[in-house]
């Protein structure tokens, strides 16, 4: 953010103070200020007010609050996402339910402080980025800065006398970082060089991202849209508001965004494994649909499988769960058929035991010619085995049996009041009995029939089908949020392992007329990376700017790199001054001998 950044920390040390443009803008965050408090009046608690909201702590204390606020919308129930589940959550915790709706528990992701927070957040990635990416462009049109006046301070250095005219080394050096692809130019007496400007380029990429993944996310809750409709084989579905069983949409989200296609079911396969510690389990499970595109689109054929869902336009049609459907025929107390369909029932286990209710709302009417309403409770085990009345023992249609419980009565729909298709209001029903007086409950298989008593009317089990589930998601935003994800975690890797650093090389005339070498570099982390690439480059430059030999020093003996002044004992050291290795060293190359760590 607009501090410094984990690892880099501005220059401290007084030895360091006498670096000028050198040690500066290694990075684009700018310095703590240390002065005393603000400027007294409004633009100075302004200004005051900007630079915390940009700062990186308040930033990274933003973000700890978002995800704290993003628990509860995650553990208490949304209405945005189940309304059912608020009311009943309500209900039973009459003291705690009224706290959580004042606080906007029951719908977080669009309460008054989850969008100050995000707002917040939002606003000061902006003004983190904006004033950053100026300064790092200021930089790239520049040049490194020349070098400071005395490299031997600096925390990575090393120096040695050579035959080689400083044109020559300055020519060297400077073809030897290009070549390294350091930015390299002359500067004065010396080469100045930098390289790791990804370091800048990823930090600020990671923030940018951050900017483009909150907008995705926020355009993705105003206009998304997710819809359910179960289907049966055979059944038909068009993208219309009317055709979903439920739908849940973001509040800008308008019936005139919903993408024109419609499909219809042809055939739903489900295999599983028949023995072994996984039986049961499905090993096909996939939908055959016919579908098209607009109003005059031209059918098209294709198979949709968990997790392969079909793309149409900016929706995506998932499978999402499977069952069954009884195929049932009633009749009235005169033979006539009131009512023939295949009747969806919800799975209660692995083994798809499923169970529902099959009512017949209009058209019945007993052997006097009465008007009534009837309703089976139905209870389906797809493969039935004797003595296991409760559950069935393989989810595949084996050996299906059809548990039927009959009523008749008043099933209430006419007082409106909703109610579930799937259960049994028995306020104002009353169950069949048979001779003996004993509720009738009777199981069928494929083609028998249930005949209810005292010429009532039948029902017959004809058959079984399969339904199956599909969402309909539009998610808009989506793909941005992804490449946003991509390029943060790219930008941060980027930030964290490459490291931003400078490399100067000095050639001089020194007093006795021996050209003076010194190599010093300067990074803004700590790394043994910085020392090692110097004494690197310094053994490439010692090679095509060898030592001379010292006139003092043992003919015989070869000649050795230069040693470290102590800057406790000559504060200012020159060229001329310089030490070397002591005499019948047999280090080839110059050594880079690193202070303790680097920059602080």
């Amino acid at each position: 953010m607009s501090n410094t950044t984990a690892g880099e920390q501005t220059p401290a040390a007084p030895d360091d103070q006498d670096l000028g443009a050198a040690g500066s803008q290694l990075s684009t965050a700018p310095a703590e200020t240390l002065s005393g408090g603000p400027a007294l009046g409004v633009v100075g608690w302004a200004r005051w007010f900007w630079r915390q909201l940009t700062s990186m702590r308040v930033a990274l204390l933003l973000l700890l609050l978002l995800a704290l606020g993003a628990i509860p919308g995650s553990l208490i129930p949304q209405t945005g996402t189940d309304a059912t589940k608020v009311a009943v959550f309500l209900k039973d915790n009459p003291t705690l339910g009224p706290v959580y709706e004042k606080l906007g528990l029951f719908h977080v992701y669009s309460s008054v402080w989850f969008s100050a927070i995000y707002i917040l957040l939002f606003v000061s990635l902006i003004g983190c980025i904006i004033p950053r990416t100026w300064q790092f462009v200021g930089q790239l049109r520049g040049r490194p800065p020349g070098a400071p006046r005395r490299l031997t301070r600096l925390p990575a250095h090393t120096t040695w006398r050579t035959g080689a005219e400083p044109e020559e080394v300055r020519e060297a050096a400077l073809a030897l970082l290009k070549k390294r692809r350091f930015r390299a130019h002359l500067a004065g007496d010396a080469v100045a060089a930098e390289k790791g400007y990804l370091r800048e380029v990823g930090n600020l990429a990671f923030h940018i991202a951050l900017i483009v993944m909150l907008v995705a996310f926020a355009w993705g809750q105003l206009f998304k849209m997710e819809g359910n409709k179960l289907i049966v084989e055979g059944g038909g579905f068009s993208n219309t508001l009317t055709q979903y069983d439920d739908i849940k949409s973001g509040t800008l989200f308008s019936t005139d965004d919903l993408a024109p296609f419609s499909f219809t079911l042809d055939d739903f396969k489900g295999t599983y494994e028949v023995s072994g510690p996984n039986k049961g389990t499905p090993r096909t499970y996939q939908a055959s649909l016919t579908y098209s595109e607009g109003a005059y689109g031209k059918d098209r054929e294709t198979v949709v499988k968990v997790n392969h869902p079909l793309e149409l336009g900016d929706s995506k049609v998932y499978l999402t769960a499977h069952g069954y459907a009884p195929v049932v025929t009633v009749r009235d107390g005169k033979g006539q058929v009131v009512y023939r369909d295949a009747v969806p029932l919800l799975p209660l286990d692995s083994n798809v035991t499923s169970s529902g209710v099959i009512k017949v709302y209009d058209g019945y009417r007993d052997a006097k010619g009465k008007s009534e309403q009837l309703a089976f409770q139905a209870f389906l085990l797809p493969s039935y085995a004797k003595g296991n009345e409760v559950s069935s023992v393989f989810p595949a249609l084996l050996n299906p049996v059809l548990n039927l419980v009959p009523y008749h009565g008043d099933l209430g729909v006419n007082a409106g009041i909703p109610q579930s298709v799937y259960q049994l209001d028995k306020t104002h029903m009353k169950a069949f009995k048979d001779a003996k007086g004993i509720q009738m409950r009777e199981n069928l298989k494929p083609g028998e029939t249930l005949t209810l008593p005292d010429g009532a009317g039948s029902i017959t089990y004809d058959g079984t089908k399969e339904w199956a589930n599909f969402q309909v998601t539009q998610q808009p935003g989506s793909g941005w949020a992804l490449g946003g994800a991509l390029t943060a975690i790219f930008g941060l890797a980027a930030s964290l392992f490459i490291q931003r650093r400078r490399v100067w090389v000095r050639a001089v005339k020194g007093a006795d007329g021996v050209t003076v070498v010194e190599m010093a570099g300067l990074g803004r982390s700590e790394s043994a990376k910085l020392p090692e690439e110097l004494g690197d480059l310094a053994g490439l430059l010692y090679d095509q700017a060898p030592a001379a030999p010292d006139p003092e020093d043992d003919p015989d003996g070869p000649p050795g790199p230069g040693t470290d002044p102590d800057p406790d004992a000559d504060p200012e050291p020159t060229p001329e001054t310089a030490p070397e290795a002591a005499p019948g060293s047999t280090t080839p190359h110059p050594r880079a001998v690193p202070a303790e760590g680097l920059e602080k």
